[in-house]
């Protein structure tokens, strides 16, 4: 085999993943006649997220479900619901859902932490590093971190409407390196076959041009709404944060151990990983609120590529604040580096030349031990 296929194969591969994004739609999840949980399937998913963490991997769920799910219970059973009537549902079914997911994944032990988001929380810089921060200790500390918007605080103007780009938003946040979008169809067509059957299948997309997206149908009836207009809305998001993607049928039993074994799946391949791709849009695309001038120990830290700490800050300069993007300079004031500050400028102040021990005693918190963490750091 040729190094060129080896490395098509490794991209096209969840066995090759370290973070992965599942997001499972609510045509998978609930039964259409009865709006319950259709345990079984969920038992394999939680039996295919099991095996993957036992490989080393990261695994967090994007879940649909909550409002068919209580809509029912709620005899919210005809016609299109209400913006009002949808966050009632909502209320009820996503505690049936966040149960439901405990109870199969406790099956192996897993623990589960049910996170709600809006859009608000995935743009707002400081809310985005609470829910980038809170996601990550919880993958620290082992748990399945089960998501969905928060369907019952949300008004129009800040909801999503699908779960397809919320989880593309996620993996982008958290620098996952795959997004699997599990849906009633096994990836992209040059057309809808349901409709057209000379649609021809395409199982590889490198760039989301316009006629990939006009490749996009409508979304289906039923409780779905999504469609493949919105999954190709995704596919953008999570590839321009260097993150690929994966559309694949969840209709089978242990849909994630289908496409390891090489089922039909189309997979979305962006030109560079998601830590390339963070450090570049930190590097290039954020205007920088401030300085920080560090000493010569600090310098050499950095170019070693470790995280900045308080303890090599002599000076700080400008107004910001926490998770904006700051200049790191030497005394002669040449420009070293840029970052996310962990800490305002107010902060940033009174533990500049402290270890990151003392920080709790300096601010009254426990913040991050580092001024601005090398994940968030692009040396120049």
């Amino acid at each position: 085999m040729s190094e060129k296929k080896r490395v098509q194969s490794k991209e096209r591969s969840l066995s090759s993943a370290k973070r992965i994004v599942v997001k499972i739609g609510s045509a998978l999840l609930v039964d259409d006649e009865t709006g319950g949980i259709r345990r079984k399937w969920l038992d394999a998913l939680a039996d295919d997220v099991a095996a993957l963490r036992a490989q080393g991997k990261e695994v967090l769920l994007v879940s649909s479900g909550a409002i068919a799910v209580g809509r029912r219970h709620l005899g919210l059973t005809d016609g299109v619901l209400r913006l009002e009537e949808k966050q009632a549902a909502a209320a009820t079914g996503q505690i049936r859902l966040a149960h439901a997911y405990q109870e199969t994944l406790a099956r192996h032990g897993i623990t589960v932490a049910q996170v709600l988001l809006t859009l608000d929380d995935t743009e707002e810089r400081r809310r985005h590093l609470n829910a980038r921060s809170t996601l990550a200790t919880l993958l620290q500390m082992g748990a399945v971190p089960v998501i969905n918007e928060n369907d019952t605080v949300a008004t129009s103007e800040i909801r999503f409407g699908d779960n397809d780009r919320l989880a593309a938003r996620v993996g982008a946040m958290i620098s996952a390196d795959t997004l699997v979008l599990l849906s009633d169809i096994d990836g992209l067509y040059t057309a809808d076959p349901r409709k057209d059957k000379s649609a021809a299948f395409i199982d590889e997309i490198t760039e989301v041009t316009a006629d990939i997206e006009a490749m996009a149908g409508v979304a289906p009836a039923g409780y779905s709404s999504g469609g493949m207009v919105t999954k190709i809305a995704a596919a953008r998001i999570a590839m321009s944060a260097g993150c690929r993607m994966v559309i694949a049928s969840g209709k089978k039993m242990n849909p994630l151990q289908a496409i390891l074994d090489g089922g039909t799946c189309s997979w979305f391949l962006p030109a560079s990983g998601p830590k390339t791709a963070r450090k570049s849009w930190i590097g290039g695309s954020l205007k920088a609120k401030g300085k920080l001038v560090v000493d010569d120990g600090a310098l050499a830290a950095l170019k070693g590529g470790r995280s900045l700490l308080p303890a090599g800050i002599t000076r700080v300069e400008g107004r910001f604040e926490r998770g904006d993007a700051v200049l790191v300079v030497d005394n002669a004031g040449n420009e070293i580096a840029r970052g996310l500050a962990a800490y305002d400028a107010a902060d940033a102040k009174l533990i500049m030349g402290h270890k990151s021990k003392e920080i709790a005693a300096l601010l009254g918190y426990r913040g991050r031990d580092e001024m601005i963490h090398r994940d968030d750091l692009v040396v120049s």
